[in-house]
């Protein structure tokens, strides 16, 4: 699925999440619910907020995050990072905060996949037609005789 689409379904599935920016790890942006300009300074601010979270991080000798969020009383920032790509939204105030970062990984991963290639169409070959009485005239068709008939 492209990006576009992936962020799509992001926005159409999350009640919570009001926008969201996914982009690529140096902070391009891949799609985004928002205006360009303020797409970009999402983008731009959630890698920044990885980078601080792992500078922190590697000084205590532990892995990089691979999700931040920040609350505040208005509402929360969420980064999600996977790979190559990242996804930050925000939401209103109390978010459940387990559900956001469920549907930021599930967008992420649906970036990540390929289109799946189309199955091969079937032999244009026709199958025989199911036995069946023959039609009448009319286009019905004539009751079967069997034993009880």
């Amino acid at each position: 699925m492209d990006a576009a689409a992936a962020l799509s379904d992001l926005t159409q599935v999350s009640s919570q999440i009001e926008g969201a920016v996914l982009a690529g790890s140096d902070g391009t942006v891949l799609a985004s619910s928002f205006d360009d300009e303020r797409g970009r300074r999402i983008a731009e601010s959630a890698l920044e907020l990885l980078r601080a979270a792992d500078a922190s991080t590697a000084s205590s000798g532990r892995a990089a995050l691979g999700e931040v969020v920040a609350q505040v009383a208005a509402g929360a920032v969420f980064v999600v990072r996977s790979g190559e790509r990242l996804v930050a939204a925000v939401t209103g105030p109390e978010p459940t905060v387990g559900l956001v970062l469920y549907d930021l990984k599930t967008c992420l991963r649906l970036a990540e996949e390929e289109k799946p290639a189309r199955p091969a169409r079937k032999s244009s070959a026709r199958r025989s037609p199911a036995k069946r009485p023959p039609a009448t005239s009319t286009g019905r068709r004539k009751p079967r005789k069997g034993p009880d008939a």
